[in-house]
């Protein structure tokens, strides 16, 4: 692939310490203790590895400043401070040494950016002195039992003396090209068969057969090893969707149609609103025309304006189940990182908004928190990681990589089971679904891509190629997991770089908003099958021929099999007119994202991979009728197999408070706060509706919704719907019930109609093992049958089909899962219910009416008390009545729109006492309920989660609500009352003879225990313990407004300026520029967008702008600690640093950063003392108390300070969004905090409920001194806080507003970007001096 020059490298090793914080150092050494009790101490270090070509004292003085704590510069050494002795080893952890680590990649764009261009590779170690009781010498099998507990074997490994590169992390990978011939023509099927088991292709017979017979009768030679390999990736299932496609026969009975016809017919039965669907990458449904901001030239320093535009609606979901089971963390990442693409490669490119994710494990088994339905004797495969450490890291990878790509979570689901059935199968989530949705919009005139033509330029734009994820697609296509070797399962394994994918998805953003001058001709994600199956995609059917050699390697030894099959992350191919090549490079090279021209359409039909220019080697030379060609449909021969049901059988006698004490901790229904606390949910700004609701954040809200602009209410509707285990006991009714809960969730927000509902329908099931098939094609028989009755439409979608793994003997399938995601046009996103009871916090008394829709019936088949009780019974509840269904939708609607409910819950796991407690745990209010319209038992009627809905409404309202409910024909049904509002408020429940009494707080804390738990896992223990212990103190927060937030402010201008510019500054990872230009061009500001890379090439300069923003994000994915990179561009730069040094120094200049922007403006000086490169900082923000990223709705109060952006505020406490890992303000000496406090420095603090300022978790959500959350400099004209205004500075941004400020138009917030425009218009700040 060309000749590589290979400069002489040497690997520099640097030494920081402590490695931890003493908190997560204690937590550490406990582990190893319950490991091996002669455990005693425990000290700490990293190792920073840096491989360099040649380095000088400068440049490592650079490096030193990069790596070192500010505060002790001195802690950062050239030798190791871990010294070994009789009776102590070290043992050091980190990167495999096969492929640079994403936070590698980014620390070396820190160097390359400060002209250290000889860093190569910068991984970083970790170091641990275990010292033991005992003085005597450590045994190889204990070191060894010790270290596996320190870190991820898929992932990293030990470093030892012997294993330790010495002069290259590359030295002992050989470049092994091994393209050779499969010799077919001799040897026939058996050949292909041998490179099959050889490379892990999970080649069925028919593949067999057919590409012998091509290879043999039809081309006449033999393939190639690299061509098998792509006919596996290319063909497989997981990219080809035999299944889905191919003939049904069952029970010897061949079905008409195919799963994928029946699902396209439902099309033919709901509002034609799709513009795209069943497209590879992302459906679409006709949206609005808004006012949307936009660059005036896009790609290059530009003012941002509002503009008139038409968008679509763009939904797309996908699963990463192989990947996530095998690696979680990573794994879920990639799966994360590849939906985001999704969105961007729609049509010819797509805006990415937000994003939902799901989680099916088996039984977690916590250790410490027995769980009744759990089976502690069950066996778990070492190929997999157990349920508890994917449920934990898969989560943290999904939403890890979110918080730094700037792509909010904002709904999801979660479930874990494992349980004998009646049959005495074993089935559980032994290999996991990992679920991700995407939501975003795209211009109305971008939604085909157009076709190839000759000449045409085929470009690769992203990360370079790593040997990874070689094989996963054909990896995933294996029947049951764990058939394949071990080795393979390595090779699946993924590397996730969001920051790469930010850089990426800025690209695509840049190029769409050119508009007419939109270079993207065509554009497709790489995932499975890597760059031979995306760049087929793209050439398809014109052919086109690939350059092995123009592809940007991230390993040297990478060979043509790797680089054509390899599934490595952060990559779109697109086609390019040849005359836009050099507006593409010039796009790419202000956002610093890489791009290779790497072949051309040629118009031959074939597409050829080319080692060199020449044409000397082709390893890949056919044409694409036979790889993507009409090829013989598959024919699956299924067979329904009888189940055998049990009739429920609960213990006797068995009480309402025993059944919750044991329901409100299962998984699926228990508190997901340990899912919401670590992901961003407000990113963006654009975010209605997310996950959390009511005075305490409670995540409980049914519907997601965002806007698609910051300058309107138009936006877009999103649930989601999954009842697998109901799916075990009645197939049909499971895929029914499925589709009921994604609308029975939607139905909280107010959307243009239901017929435009359209949905994404995934499907995760073990559909080659005997009986599954065939339930999967009654489950969609059943499924299209009741959207086609509903007026609802499939438009897209995904399978997964090889859902089963092997434990020992035993093969254990998955629950076959549905999740249908509905998504659907919404005009106006305040019009949106959410489950917190309402009316006691207002002092008054709410109704509560039941949406009842079981038809008098209370099944318990599937429920979530039947799984607490380790079975599945024998009936489910189902839709019996889908008119009634569709009446209650449309009568609910019709009331959300006149805004006569208050609050609102679907019936869903748990039943009706569990949508009732979730009522008030979410509202913190009692509720005196009586359920006597139904009949039967008592415990079916609380427990059975048959459809339906709760309301809340005020009295004066109820008879409006009944008359609109009789006018559709819905049965409804007034229950009783919310009622009393606070912990200790009193739930009343009574069925017949039977009566449940409590108050909220012993039924929240069962139902948020499980979440503690997983907590935990996840958290600083006296964090997690501080958050549950809490609730008992917990009052609801208390506002405060001190201001007229609707005040017409233009009085105060002393004259029209029209032209005051703001530069909204963004490094490499910021991802919050976009809702802070609009908070300031709504208060009428030139905003202008900005990049370091600009002012670094000179083509801007700050002397033109009267205030410069530093917005939030992640500057080069905070490796190496928070701004560090972004401070370190503008301090050894000497032309930035003047720029800055100058601004600073002007009296007519303003600046405010925000979340990084703060971790900036300490970095470099702006508040406490001036820093050079010399002069170190005395304010740092320091990681968390909880030691992880938090997100939170918190509450601050306005101190009375200097701030210009906050006069005339102080005293108000206001609910605001915080995101971050790094937020905990921190001083060099006491004094410099006491001082800040004496100049009137400090301008907000987080407060508890009671508004005094706290430190204790969560209100505070990092640990910062006395609750400081915002420090401004002594003349008042600098701030830096961690909240985020900017995202809260429209009233439905707001998760959770208190009756009193409701009254208001305007969001408080909007004030303090209000006070910077007139203090920039007072007369005396009016000079400028460019």
């Amino acid at each position: 692939m060309g000749v590589q020059k290979v400069e002489e490298c040497s690997i520099t090793r640097l030494y920081r310490t402590p490695g931890y914080t003493t908190a997560k150092t204690e937590e550490i050494l406990n582990k190893l203790k319950q490991q091996d009790a002669s455990v005693h101490s425990l000290e700490t270090e990293l190792c920073y590895n840096l491989e360099t070509t040649s380095i000088n004292e400068n440049d490592k003085k650079i490096l030193k400043w990069i790596l070192q704590d500010p505060f002790k510069p001195k802690n950062l050494t050239e030798t190791t401070q871990l010294k070994e002795s009789l009776g102590s080893i070290v043992l050091e952890v980190g990167p495999r040494f096969n492929f640079s680590t994403s936070n590698s990649t980014n620390a070396v764009s820190i160097c390359h950016s400060l002209g250290l261009k000889n860093v190569k590779r910068l991984e970083v170690s970790r170091r641990y002195l275990i010292s033991f009781k005992e003085k005597e010498k450590i045994s190889p099998e204990k070191e060894n039992e010790l270290a596996s507990l320190l870190h991820d074997r898929m992932t990293e490994c030990r470093y030892t003396s012997e294993n330790i590169p010495k002069k290259s992390f590359n030295e002992k990978l050989i470049k092994k090209e091994d393209i050779r011939e499969i010799d077919i023509l001799k040897c026939g099927k058996v050949a292909l068969k041998e490179i099959d088991e050889e490379l892990g292709l999970a080649f069925d017979e028919s593949d067999l057969v057919y590409y012998t017979n091509l290879f043999k009768n039809v081309l006449k030679r033999n393939p190639t090893n690299v061509e098998c390999f792509d006919l596996a990736q290319s063909n497989s299932e997981h990219s080809r969707h035999w299944f889905f496609k191919g003939r049904m026969v069952i029970d010897g009975i061949e079905h008409k149609e195919s799963l994928i016809d029946m699902i396209i017919n439902t099309q033919h039965y709901t509002n034609p609103n799709n513009v795209i669907k069943f497209s590879d990458n992302s459906s679409a449904i006709k949206g609005f025309n808004h006012h949307s901001l936009r660059p005036t030239l896009p790609g290059g320093v530009s003012e941002l304006k509002q503009i008139e535009t038409d968008s679509h609606l763009i939904f797309t979901a996908e699963t990463h189940n192989f990947p996530t089971g095998v690696a979680p963390f990573s794994g879920a990442t990639t799966g994360t990182g590849g939906r985001i693409r999704d969105v961007e490669a729609v049509g010819r490119g797509g805006y990415c908004i937000a994003g939902t994710a799901g989680y099916s494990v088996g039984n977690l088994n916590i250790p410490g928190y027995p769980l009744s339905w759990e089976d502690d004797t069950f066996e778990y495969p070492t190929n997999f990681a157990p349920p508890l450490e994917v449920l934990i890291e898969a989560s943290n990878g999904a939403s890890d990589y979110g918080n730094k790509f700037g792509e909010p979570v904002i709904s999801g689901f979660a479930r874990t089971f494992g349980m004998i059935d009646s049959n005495g199968e074993r089935r559980e989530w032994i290999k996991p679904i990992m679920f991700s949705g995407g939501v975003g919009s795209m211009e109305a005139s971008m939604t085909q891509k157009l076709p190839p033509q000759k000449g045409h330029q085929i470009v690769k734009v992203g990360g370079p190629v790593y040997r990874i994820g070689v094989g996963g697609g054909s990896a995933s296509s294996v029947q049951v997991q764990g058939d394949n070797k071990a080795e393979l399962d390595f090779n699946a394994v993924q590397r996730g770089d969001a920051e790469m994918e930010n850089k990426l998805n800025r690209v695509v953003r840049a190029c769409l908003e050119l508009g007419k001058r939109n270079p993207i001709v065509s554009i497709h994600d790489q995932g499975a099958g890597g760059n031979g199956n995306v760049l087929k995609e793209l050439v398809e059917p014109v052919g086109g021929i690939i350059y092995a050699c123009n592809f940007d390697l991230g390993d040297p030894t990478i060979n043509a099999l790797e680089l054509w099959g390899a599934e490595y992350q952060e990559s779109n191919a697109l086609l390019c007119n040849m005359e836009d090549v050099e507006l593409l490079k010039s796009i790419c090279k202000r956002e610093r994202c890489p791009v290779n021209f790497v072949g051309e359409v040629t118009g031959t039909g074939k597409v050829v991979l080319s080692l060199d220019k020449e044409g000397t080697v082709l390893p890949f030379n056919l044409n694409l009728e036979h790889v993507l060609g009409k090829m013989p449909r598959k024919v699956f021969n299924l067979t329904r197999e009888a189940q055998l049901l049990k009739q429920l059988a609960l213990p006797e006698p068995l009480s309402i408070y025993q059944a919750l004490e044991k329901v409100l901790r299962l998984p699926s229904v228990a508190s997901k706060r340990y899912l919401t606390n670590k992901v961003d949910r407000c990113v963006t700004g654009l975010i209605a509706q997310q996950q959390c609701v009511g005075p305490l954040h409670t995540p409980l809200a049914d519907v997601a919704v965002t806007a698609i602009s910051h300058f309107g209410y138009e936006g877009v509707a999103t649930a989601i719907g999954e009842q697998p285990i109901k799916g075990l006991v009645n197939n049909e009714a499971g895929a029914r019930m499925t589709v009921a809960e994604s609308l029975s969730n939607l139905v909280f927000a107010a959307i243009s109609d239901l017929r435009d509902v359209k949905c994404s329908g995934n499907w995760m099931w073990a559909a080659k093992l005997p009986g599954e098939g065939a339930a999967l094609y009654d489950a969609c028989t059943a499924m299209c049958k009741i959207m086609s009755e509903l007026g609802v439409a499939i438009d897209g979608g995904k399978d997964s089909l090889s859902m089963a793994a092997r434990v020992g003997e035993k093969t254990v399938k998955a629950p076959g899962t549905l999740v249908v995601s509905t998504y659907a046009p919404c005009p106006d996103v305040r019009k949106v219910v959410t489950p917190d009871l309402k009316a006691p916090s207002m002092g008054k008394s709410g109704t509560l009416l039941l949406v009842d829709l079981s038809n008098g019936k209370s099944r318990l088949g599937g429920s979530a008390l039947a799984q607490c009780y380790k079975q599945l019974g024998h009936e489910v509840p189902d839709i019996d009545n889908v008119e009634d269904f569709k009446n209650a939708f449309n009568a609910t609607q019709e009331l959300i729109k006149d805004g006569a409910i208050c609050a609102g819950h679907d019936v869903s796991d748990g039943g009706l006492i569990t949508c009732l407690l979730e009522m008030c745990f979410a509202g913190m209010s009692g509720i005196d309920v009586n359920i006597s319209h139904r009949n039967g038992k008592v415990l079916p009627i609380l427990f059975a989660e048959e459809a339906g809905w709760v309301l809340e409404v005020l009295e004066n309202d109820v008879k409006h609500c009944l008359s609109v409910f009789k006018k559709h024909n819905v049965p409804v049904y007034t229950i009783g009352k919310s009622i009393g509002f606070g912990m200790n408020a009193k739930i009343a429940i009574t069925v017949k003879n039977a009566c449940i009494e409590s108050t909220v707080l012993p039924f929240m804390k069962m139902w948020e225990e499980t979440s503690y738990q997983l907590e935990l896992y996840q958290t600083i223990r006296h964090c997690a313990e501080s958050e549950f212990n809490s609730l008992t103190q917990r009052t609801g927060p208390k506002y405060k407004v001190t201001f007229d937030p609707d005040e017409d402010r233009s009085g105060k201008q002393s004259k029209a300026h029209s032209d005051i510019r703001v530069a909204v500054l963004r490094e490499e990872g910021i991802n919050g520029d976009r809702e802070m230009a609009a908070a300031l061009v709504r208060v009428g500001f030139k905003v202008w967008d900005i990049t370091m890379e600009d002012l670094i090439s000179g083509n801007i300069t700050l002397d033109e702008f009267r205030g410069i923003i530093f917005p939030g994000g992640f500057s080069y994915a905070d490796v190496l600690g928070s701004a560090k990179g972004w401070a370190a561009g503008i301090l050894f730069n000497p032309k930035v640093q003047e720029q800055f040094r100058n601004f600073v120094s002007r009296p007519d200049t303003f600046s405010l950063g925000v979340c990084n922007g703060c971790q900036l403006m300490a970095l470099i000086g702006w508040i406490g003392q001036p820093v050079t490169a010399d002069v170190t900082p005395d304010i740092l923000l320091e990681h968390n108390k909880s030691e992880r990223f938090e997100c939170r709705w918190s509450t601050v109060t306005i101190e009375k300070s200097n701030a210009i952006m906050l006069q005339g505020m102080e005293g108000s406490v206001l609910g605001v969004w915080v995101a971050h890992g790094e937020g905990r303000f921190t001083f060099k000496e006491d004094s410099v905090y006491k001082n800040l406090v004496k100049d009137n420095c400090v301008g907000l603090r987080y407060v508890d409920d009671m508004g005094n300022p706290t430190e204790v978790y969560p209100m505070n959500p990092n640990g910062s001194i006395e609750g400081v959350a915002g420090v401004c400099s002594t003349d008042g004209r600098h701030l830096a806080m961690m909240p985020h205004p900017e995202r809260c500075d429209q009233t439905y941004l707001w998760p959770y507003m208190p009756p009193e400020l409701k009254t208001y138009q305007k969001s408080p917030w909007e004030r303090m970007f209000q006070n910077a425009y007139d203090w920039c218009c007072a007369d005396g700040n009016t000079s400028t001096y460019y």
